[in-house]
């Protein structure tokens, strides 16, 4: 039986690249997504030499309206496509008003626009087909916002709530969507936030990350936090969540807020 084709944004390095190792050790061809052709073009040639698999060389930036339109359109017509891992991103260093106008606008278009309307367009295809999966790469940050990473710990958040929607959605016509919360992990986005990582605690190396992500998927968890120790803290945390709704009333406001 043939195996579904994965589409891999941010492949070029980290996370993707590694992801891109793991499923042409599986057996599956690919099609790697990023703006760095010339690291793409390295890393398929390889991933054809060593897994003889096909590995096509998708180059764009998904900030940039033509190239999303782009990749949306091979997640659209390309029927072979059955996976998607939705990892391209961007981080934040610095404080909320620390950060520049582009560079906001950067960030949102990435870690929020792009994963969004791809994961619009490969969605509605795998419907249609009946099965399909959705790996959408959010970070532990987007439940942190003590953290100091207002902007970024926002679209990670985000990221959360999308793919949690999403599995409400989507998950009785087959598809499966996971959400992957990494907490600090040796990639190249700290060099280009120009946070030097002798700075940090100690982290988590992507090769580690990416497989235990994929215990997550072979699983069909719905959130996969590979860091996190002990799984009874989210169970609960989602639990206390759905109490909390359970709670609200919505045409009646609370005592507390009835007297002066």
């Amino acid at each position: 039986m043939t195996q579904s084709t994965v589409l891999i944004t941010g492949a070029s390095t980290g996370i993707g690249a590694v992801y891109a190792e793991r499923f042409a050790s599986r057996g599956h061809n690919l099609v790697l997504v990023a703006r760095d052709k010339t690291k793409l073009d390295s890393l398929a040639e390889r991933l054809r030499h060593e897994r003889g698999i096909s590995v096509d060389v998708l180059p764009a930036d998904l900030t940039q309206a033509e190239d999303l339109t782009a990749v949306e359109a091979r997640l659209r017509d390309d029927a072979r496509i059955g996976i998607l891992i939705n990892n391209a991103g961007v981080g934040q260093s610095g404080n909320f008003i620390g950060q520049q106008p582009d560079a906001i606008e950067r960030l949102i278009a990435l870690n929020i626009t792009a994963l969004t309307r791809l994961a619009r367009a490969a969605a509605a295809r795998f419907v249609e087909a009946g099965e399909g999966a959705i790996v959408n790469i959010g970070s532990v940050v987007g439940l942190a916002p003590e953290f100091g990473m207002s902007v970024y710990g926002a679209t990670k958040a985000f990221v959360l709530f999308l793919s949690q929607g999403m599995d409400h959605e989507l998950s009785s016509k087959g598809i499966y969507v996971q959400a992957v919360l990494p907490a600090g992990t040796y990639t190249e986005i700290w060099q280009r936030t120009g946070i030097d990582t002798r700075t940090l605690p100690q982290m988590m190396e992507v090769g580690e990350l990416v497989d235990a992500a994929l215990v997550g998927f072979d699983r069909r968890e719905l959130v996969t936090i590979p860091p996190l120790q002990d799984a009874a803290r989210w169970d609960a945390l989602d639990a206390a969540r759905q109490a909390l709704m359970a709670d609200i009333r919505q045409a009646e406001a609370a005592e507390r807020y009835k007297a002066l």
